[in-house]
């Protein structure tokens, strides 16, 4: 299905989500709009406008842990696969795990111990401790940068 055509059945069925072009596929709970790439017509581009439309329909406003942004994004792709159906569309599974490796990825990174290398846990939005040798650290809240770890006392 084009990406036109996509845009078209997507505004009929949900009128209450924005649909917008931008530079980006992605969603923002705060203006309710769903952004999409502009004339991009790829499969790929397809499953991500309905991943995003699936945050929009699940009302995914905000996260509070790595674990909870990581059960989103594996909700929303559920949403997606049965907006998929709907449309007589198939998303590739690969693809769906490829996308949330990418966060598994940037999770596991993040709950590194600076110090001992071993996994931590987190224990507010921003800060991770280690269970091994009891060290603490700090996290940026950007999901899209580099992990950086900041050692606390």
């Amino acid at each position: 299905m084009k990406q036109s055509k996509m845009i078209e059945v997507l505004k009929s069925k949900f009128p209450d989500i924005n649909l917008v072009p931008g530079d980006n596929h992605y969603w923002s709970p705060k203006e309710r709009n769903v952004y999409f790439k502009r004339d991009d017509s790829t499969l790929e581009s397809t499953w991500s406008l309905l991943h995003e439309t699936g945050h929009a329909l699940l009302n995914h406003i905000h996260y509070f842990t790595d674990i909870e942004l990581l059960t989103m994004e594996m909700d929303a792709w559920e949403k997606a696969k049965n907006l998929a159906t709907e449309l007589d569309i198939e998303i590739d599974d690969d693809h769906i795990q490829d996308c949330l490796d990418s966060y598994r990825d940037w999770l596991h990174k993040r709950s590194l111990c600076p110090d001992c290398f071993l996994s931590g846990i987190q224990i507010n939005t921003s800060t991770y401790s280690c269970i091994f040798c009891h060290k603490k650290w700090k996290v940026s809240s950007e999901r899209f940068c580099r992990p950086y770890r900041r050692k606390t006392l």
